[in-house]
């Protein structure tokens, strides 16, 4: 099952050339069941990679456009009275689907952001009383704009460490900017794709994650690394209880798609900056702001193995 994992990254990184790091780590992440925020300017591939998965992984897929004026009922769903039915019957709303693109999150106000908060941890919506599952396997894949353009509203740090994963794609290199300035277009090429795996094939492969073994001294530097970053040197709050988690589970799928059966330091190091750097607020009284990203690096050098 991991092989077509492979093989859907192959098939991925076609349409979203020069970017292979990024759609193996977004890969990871779907595999680890995470969800996966893509922080980048407009115009560099984000939305084409997001439905590039989920047509590869052969999942259900919805797109909502967030804007300042879109309200919780427009993604959940909203209950409508019915004469010929006398009772009000609940429509549902594109969160009940298998992967949501969330796109632009931060331009929709926090009200609407803070709808998403149940759905991604719990895998529910409750709305009028009545909770309602959602889908399996359900993702959540948001692309957000940098903070300082016009029109958006930070994400909180609850919303934030609901994210299993933060990528940015950047700018293609010359070699793959002119592949895209030269070969098929993309939205062409999407319409083309064939799922590689199915939601079942990638439940199991979720599911096979639990035989990935992680020794008593892996864990041992995992919360070296956590106790480290609550030390308020570096950063305001540390790693939350939750942040752990996901680093532990992301690693797991990091080694299985190495081919391996255990899990080794390199692989926390590996996805130390994509999972942790966006729950980590840089302390600013000492280090004025700095990059999260930087700071990470530096946890990752001061805890040794």
């Amino acid at each position: 099952m991991f092989n077509q994992l492979h093989a859907a990254a192959r098939q991925v990184s076609q349409v979203v050339v020069g970017k292979d790091q990024q759609v193996r780590l977004a890969l990871t992440c779907l595999l680890a069941g995470g969800h996966l925020l893509i922080d980048d300017v407009p115009g560099v591939g984000k939305t084409t990679l997001a439905h590039a998965l989920a047509l590869t992984l052969g999942l259900r897929f919805n797109r909502v456009q967030f804007t300042s004026d879109l309200l919780p009922a427009d993604v959940a769903g909203i209950s409508v009275y019915e004469r010929e039915k006398n009772g009000f019957v609940f429509h549902p709303g594109p969160i009940f689907t298998q992967v949501l693109l969330a796109d632009e999150i931060n331009r929709a106000t926090p009200k609407t952001q803070s709808g998403l908060l149940e759905a991604m941890e719990e895998r529910q919506v409750t709305a009028d009383g009545t909770t309602r599952a959602l889908p399996e396997p359900f993702f959540v894949i948001a692309t957000q704009n940098p903070s300082h353009q016009v029109g958006t509203f930070p994400l909180p740090e609850s919303q934030l460490d609901r994210f299993l994963m933060c990528l940015s794609l950047g700018y293609p290199d010359a070699a793959a900017e002119r592949a895209l300035l030269m070969g098929e277009d993309r939205r062409a090429m999407l319409r083309t794709l064939e799922p590689v795996m199915g939601p079942e094939q990638l439940l199991d492969a979720q599911r096979a994650l639990r035989g990935i073994h992680a020794s008593g001294a892996l864990v041992d530097y995992l919360q070296a690394l956590a106790q480290s970053s609550r030390s308020g040197q570096l950063f305001a709050e540390g790693l939350s209880p939750r942040a752990t988690l996901a680093l532990l589970q992301a690693a797991r799928a990091w080694a299985a798609l190495e081919g391996r059966d255990h899990v080794i330091p390199e692989d926390i190091q590996a996805l130390l900056v994509p999972v942790c750097a966006h729950r980590l607020r840089p302390l600013k009284s000492v280090h004025g702001g700095g990059a999260s990203r930087d700071l990470v690096l530096q946890l990752q050098k001061s805890v040794p193995v």
